[in-house]
């Protein structure tokens, strides 16, 4: 019930051709059931031997009600294609947009390639299903009952035999349902593994050429679409015994109606049942068997598409672990940023937290540089200040307001990240840098292009600004890459700008320039810099060195080399380094 309550959410301005469908196909079950009844009479009249006018009259009669059938039929098509098909672009609206309001702990549940296999996938399995259940499935019932009462008001006796066989058919539907629905439900998680080898060969197809890995990554693809194809031939092998079922019941539902029928025809005289009204019953035998075949095939619809259903309503009811407070501060004071005895885990489980007992505080417009070897807790710890994650213990402040307390959105308008992994958009290189900012000019463009050194290398390619990016930026370099990244992140001039190792991929003199550009055009930014080469921090107001997810000293470069043996030993090794090469 509860995905039903979900899922019916997504339906909304499409609730009048959701409801308009089943309706009309209401009335061209009742014209349906209602010709083989007057073609029993048209038979009787003819038997007794009626004028033409009679027949004219029943021939108008069921042209009329034959016209009146197909008319509903095409309307009721007509509602139920624009109820489905809007039903399933509101289903992946909700959930593409719910997936946009999640927390970076919100997206750690889900693998890219899970999520894609639910927005197009799943969602076309449950629009398939909505499509039956609001046509087909009304039809069908309908039909039956309907089917049903005609008959008995033909012959009440000859009725029992339909008694008989829908039990019979409604146990094996209920049977093929229980042991192929888990079967979908493990095929669905190998469906996102397929997807997940897709994207994970094509994403990174220069390293799979480069290592000559090919034979390695065909064989990866074809275990997981062995796996695909091995859970759908089990479920395939039970929801085929639907067919003989279905076979089995009409042929016994027919030998029963002819058999009986004809020996109470034959006994009663024709009093207790007509030639005609039994020519009407093998009818409404054949509907309500029809009828009962629909239900089979939408029994085996819903049982594939009633793991999606699950899988989107996990999607829909998923709540982020980052909410706006219910009074949010609007307004960031400065760039000033306070940790205060601050903790942090990824997992509620984690056996050991990503930080731990960080005190540290940072004024506005100060530039601080943060070392620290893999896995010390360098990107956990700038991911706090714009409130990617929540902290497990203790506080973050920015502009003296705990983060948890501004309006998300003015938060991390004013905290411009540019995170280890740099990602441009297929569209222009302004289409690009507008992610800063909807509304920038070319000269605002050309500004900060210039602070990050990439205005430049702009300038050689042939459309310039207007150059088309393809996606992932993989037609330009990584150092390129990483400039028009850092230019993007100051058009939304921020109060404070961290750069995640995003200098790693430029030579040390454009990184210098870069550097100096800062502290000469936006000193009253705060300015966080990550980096590997201590080149980059050396100049910095201070410089945090991180190991294990601790501070292990603060101090500016001089004070380092005499206090921190980790920062020295960075120092020399890559001072070393660059002696030798000399």
């Amino acid at each position: 019930m509860q995905i039903i309550r979900t899922l019916a959410k997504c339906v909304r301005e499409y609730k009048k051709p959701a409801i308009l469908a089943p309706v009309i196909i209401a009335g061209e079950v009742a014209i349906e059931c209602f010709i083989p009844f007057v073609t029993a009479e048209l038979v009787r009249n003819i038997e007794n031997k009626c004028e033409l006018s009679v027949i004219v009259k029943y021939g108008l009669i069921l042209l009329l009600l034959a016209a009146a059938s197909l008319t509903c039929g095409a309307l009721a098509g007509h509602f139920a294609a624009i109820a489905s098909c809007g039903f399933a672009k509101n289903v992946r609206h909700d959930a593409y947009c719910a997936i946009q309001n999640y927390s970076f702990a919100n997206m750690d549940k889900f693998s890219t390639a899970g999520l894609v296999t639910r927005l197009t996938t799943d969602v076309t399995y449950v629009q398939m299903s909505f499509m039956m259940i609001i046509r087909t499935a009304i039809r069908s019932p309908m039909m039956i009952i309907f089917a049903l009462v005609m008959a008995i008001s033909i012959s009440p006796k000859m009725s029992l035999a339909f008694t008989v066989v829908i039990p019979v058919l409604a146990v094996g539907l209920w049977l093929i349902f229980k042991y192929a629905h888990p079967i979908f439900k493990t095929v669905f998680k190998k469906y996102d593994n397929l997807n997940n080898s897709v994207e994970e060969n094509v994403s990174g197809m220069r390293v799979v050429k480069s290592f000559v890995r090919e034979d390695y990554e065909r064989e990866k693809f074809k275990k997981a679409s062995d796996d695909v194809a091995d859970g759908f031939t089990r479920a395939e092998k039970i929801l085929a015994l639907n067919s003989p079922i279905m076979q089995f019941c009409f042929n016994a539902l027919m030998l029963m109606v002819c058999f009986f029928g004809s020996q109470l025809i034959i006994k009663s005289n024709a009093t207790d049942l007509d030639v005609p009204g039994f020519s009407a019953l093998l009818t409404y035998g054949a509907q309500v068997l029809m009828s009962l075949m629909m239900l089979s095939m939408i029994i085996v619809t819903l049982t594939l598409s009633a793991e999606s259903a699950s899988r989107l309503t996990e999607l829909l009811d998923e709540v982020s672990a980052i909410q706006n407070p219910t009074h949010p501060v609007t307004e960031v004071r400065d760039g000033s940023i306070l940790f205060d005895k601050v903790s942090f885990s990824y997992s509620e489980n984690a056996e050991k937290k990503s930080l731990s007992g960080i005190d540290l505080f940072i004024a506005s417009g100060e530039t601080v540089g943060i070392v620290g070897g893999t896995g010390s807790g360098k990107t956990s710890l700038i991911q706090l200040i714009s409130r990617l994650y929540d902290v497990t213990e203790g506080s973050v402040k920015v502009g003296g307001v705990d983060v948890r307390e501004y309006d998300i959105e003015t938060l991390r308008n004013e905290v411009s990240v540019v995170l280890q992994k740099n990602v441009l958009f297929s569209g222009t290189i302004k289409d690009n840098l507008r992610w800063g900012d909807a509304n920038a000019t070319d000269e605002d463009m050309i500004r900060v292009c210039k602070l990050a050194e990439a205005h430049e290398f702009i300038e050689t390619f042939p459309d310039k600004y207007d150059t088309y990016i393809t996606q992932g930026g993989t037609n330009v370099s990584g150092g390129q890459k990483q400039r028009l990244c850092i230019a993007r992140a100051l058009l939304k001039k921020p109060k404070i700008l961290i750069l995640d190792d995003s200098t790693s991929a430029v030579d040390t003199k454009t990184d210098a320039l870069i550097r100096r550009a800062f502290a000469e055009e936006i000193p009253d930014t705060t300015k966080i810099i990550i980096a590997q080469r201590i080149s980059s921090v050396e100049h910095a107001d201070k410089i945090i060195v991180l190991d294990g997810g601790s501070i292990e000293s603060v101090g500016n470069h001089e004070e380092l080399l005499k206090i921190s043996p980790i920062y020295k030993e960075i120092y020399e090794s890559q001072t070393k380094g660059a002696s030798d090469d000399e």
